[in-house]
């Protein structure tokens, strides 16, 4: 068998690593095929040798060793005990998710046996650079994780015994924001404080550590979920472990009269939660307000355009989000955009509620 015809097999067709469909390495030092942005990864001595499957030479021993191994004898072995908590990448997920992945996988082997995982921990203790409040300013701050008392907290060097802030396992959530830090380990943890969405950034120097610090509090927020909902099943409570946004960016919204002048916003849409949140810097803190976006039963409906007679300020691709309370009006900047954020939307309103949704409303702030 060519090595052509081993892609064509089912379990070979997408990337060991990341799912992306036609990969064109091969490892030959763990026998998978690879797309290229994993390749990179598996190429250092700890891995092994990849070829290109279309521009390099394979001899007779190489085509054998990847017919005897191949993705899914691969997945059997590293795999075999990967934690339900534990984050797989996609090849939609930022590099470093996918690098950690790859060196858990092949070059710590952390998956190959059935020890404790090294993320059910009660306690962690480091240092992470943190976002400070002038622009670009990142600062050396202690975090301190306790299972037993479900938080994770953080310090300045010279005051351990008051901490900066809080963050309970209960509504914490945490996303990996390298683009829109521009920093390649960037961290976003949030948490829900007085009907708030309160959001700090960090990072780590070592890729690993960073990765890790993210695989603890999902490990932590698993062990949560499974104590507050002892019935629901484990595939259902995986997505909620912890989650990205589905979509952000800029639009512009006027206010709940409809005659306010258009405001440039940055949007987060946490489509888990079923929450719009918009910021008048990107990075701030605290969402300056927030929309619930219920089901369409409910009375909850996405339309696009704007209503009659009304005119955005700079931005004319409108949309109309109308809620049982009051319609919210945005412009985004081009019919592509208006586009993106018209599916994100009704997405959201053709899912019907369920018990956990209408626990997280949020308050709707009219700014």
């Amino acid at each position: 068998m060519s090595v052509q015809e081993l892609l064509l097999l089912p379990e070979n067709s997408r990337c060991a690593d990341c799912g992306q469909a036609e990969p064109v390495w091969a490892s030959c030092a763990v026998g998978v095929f690879v797309c290229l942005e994993c390749s990179g990864v598996h190429r250092n001595p700890k891995i092994g040798k990849v070829k290109s499957i279309h521009l390099d030479y394979m001899d007779h021993d190489i085509v054998q060793f990847l017919q005897s191994h191949g993705n899914r004898r691969a997945r059997e072995e590293y795999e075999a005990f990967v934690p339900p908590f534990y984050y797989k990448p996609t090849e939609k997920d930022c590099k470093v998710l996918r690098e950690q992945w790859i060196r858990a996988k092949y070059e710590r082997q952390e998956f190959r046996s059935g020890a404790e995982s090294r993320y059910t921990v009660d306690f962690k203790e480091g240092v992470l650079l943190k976002k400070g409040k002038k622009k670009g300013q990142f600062l050396e701050r202690i975090f301190i994780f306790s299972e037993s008392g479900g938080l994770l907290t953080y310090y300045t060097k010279d005051r351990l015994d008051r901490p900066k802030g809080k963050f309970p396992i209960e509504t914490l959530n945490a996303m990996f924001q390298c683009e829109k830090l521009e920093l390649e380990h960037g961290l976003e943890i949030t948490c829900v404080q007085g009907g708030r969405t309160r959001s700090i950034y960090v990072y780590h120097k070592s890729g690993e550590e960073i990765v890790t610090w993210y695989n603890v509090l999902r490990a932590a927020r698993f062990s949560y979920l499974k104590n507050a909902f002892p019935d629901t099943p484990e595939a259902e409570l995986i997505p909620k472990i912890t989650h990205n946004y589905t979509k952000s960016g800029y639009m512009e919204k006027t206010g709940p009269t409809q005659k306010e002048r258009f405001k440039k916003r940055w949007f987060n849409l946490d489509s888990e939660e079923r929450k719009l949140l918009y910021y008048k810097d990107p990075l701030d803190p605290y969402e300056q307000g927030a929309v619930f976006i219920g089901s369409e039963e409910e009375g909850h409906q996405v339309t696009e355009g704007l209503p009659s007679g009304m005119k955005g300020n700079k931005w004319t691709a409108g949309i109309t989000l109308r809620t049982p309370q009051r319609d919210f009006i945005f412009t985004c900047q081009n019919s592509a955009e208006q586009r993106d954020w018209l599916q994100a939307l009704r997405d959201i309103t053709a899912r019907p509620m369920s018990t956990h949704d209408t626990g997280g409303r949020a308050p709707e702030n009219n700014s």
